[in-house]
């Protein structure tokens, strides 16, 4: 599981029958200095790694900090449904402490 930082929604025009009741975020993994607690770190700075589509049902906002799974346990909590994702929203973070 990564912390994630999203920065933005994925709009699509159809859906798979399977994911529907969720939707698509765009979030990029922080690094140990992007992390809020990080004397580098600037409140409103986008973390720098790449940007991951993640399929969510929990409803996380633009700029709030998430957990995501990735890899075959994106597909796991679904089970015995299969729902072609890579990555999923496995949490929403109220808040990072060190």
């Amino acid at each position: 599981m990564r912390i994630s930082k999203v920065i933005g929604n994925v709009t699509l025009s159809r859906i798979h029958p399977t994911l529907q009741g969720g939707s698509f975020r765009l979030a990029v993994p922080a690094s140990e200095e992007e992390l809020p607690w990080s004397a580098v770190s600037e409140e409103g700075e986008v973390p720098s790694s790449e940007a991951v589509v993640v399929y969510d049902a929990l409803g996380a906002g633009v700029g709030q900090w998430i957990g995501i799974g990735e890899g075959r346990e994106a597909v796991n909590p679904f089970y015995p449904e299969v729902k072609p994702v890579d990555a999923y929203n496995a949490l929403i973070l109220d808040q990072l402490s060190r």
